[in-house]
């Protein structure tokens, strides 16, 4: 990706698309620097790094009545656990650049002065840790029917990482729908014979979860999220990113 002017960013917040409401967003990482200096360091500081943490921080448009609104959102989600994913400047389509993580949500701030447009900020401080992937399934596109995902080339994973994977639910139609999605892995992109590495829990209305594997070495190298829609008239908008940490 080239040098960019930021125009197009899009921000998933557990169920909440704050594309439309948002004009900043950031994203922190920093490991803490741990002095280790000692006589045999020449007279220079040695440091450790520490404890790794990340940061995301947001500001926008105040909307409020649905809860697809970042004031529905932010409230019930304020002091709770839930997965973030964010775009590099693109339309978040599939096998685009992802950051994520599971992140609480620390603060929540509305208000300004009389004549401004009203703002909100707030603050989600991570979990586990950020995670450099893809988007694996795009926000726009409706599923009205069990189905499987572009396959992506994501890579074999070693020991001791893990394959993250968020899903955004971002808005539900029908009678009693439900969406299940899953993680699918593969040897190559014909998915042949694919295998389960992660099941999210049965959504039937929006919201987010993020799951991650238990860190076993994993050979295969292709991925994909699939789902399984029940319902009467189902219809389901969500948005998915994994990516391997």
């Amino acid at each position: 990706m080239a040098k960019t002017v930021l125009t197009n960013v899009r921000a998933f917040a557990v169920g909440v698309d704050l594309t439309s409401v948002s004009n900043k967003i950031e994203i922190t990482a920093e490991v803490e620097d741990k002095e280790a200096t000692n006589y045999g360091s020449q007279g220079w500081k040695e440091v450790l790094g520490g404890l790794a943490s990340a940061e995301l921080s947001g500001e926008g448009q105040w909307e409020a009545g649905d809860p697809s609104k970042v004031d529905d959102g932010a409230w019930a989600t304020l002091g709770g656990t839930g997965p973030w994913s964010v775009s590099a400047n693109n339309s978040a389509a599939v096998g685009e650049l992802a950051y994520l993580m599971n992140a609480l949500r620390a603060d929540y701030k509305v208000g300004e002065a009389v004549g401004e447009v009203a703002p909100w900020t707030s603050t989600a401080k991570s979990n586990w840790p950020l995670v450099r992937g893809q988007f694996a399934h795009p926000p726009g596109t409706a599923r009205t029917a069990t189905g499987t995902g572009t396959a992506l080339q994501v890579g074999a994973v070693p020991l001791g990482k893990r394959v993250y994977a968020a899903l955004h639910v971002l808005s539900v139609a029908g009678t009693t729908p439900s969406l299940t999605a899953r993680v699918e892995s593969s040897a190559d992109n014909t998915f042949a014979a694919p295998t389960t590495r992660l099941t999210f829990s049965a959504a039937t209305a929006g919201g987010g979860q993020i799951a991650r594997t238990d860190g076993s070495a994993i050979t295969d190298t292709w991925w994909r999220v699939a789902w399984t829609v029940t319902g009467t008239t189902p219809s389901f908008l969500f948005a998915a990113s994994l990516g391997i940490q």
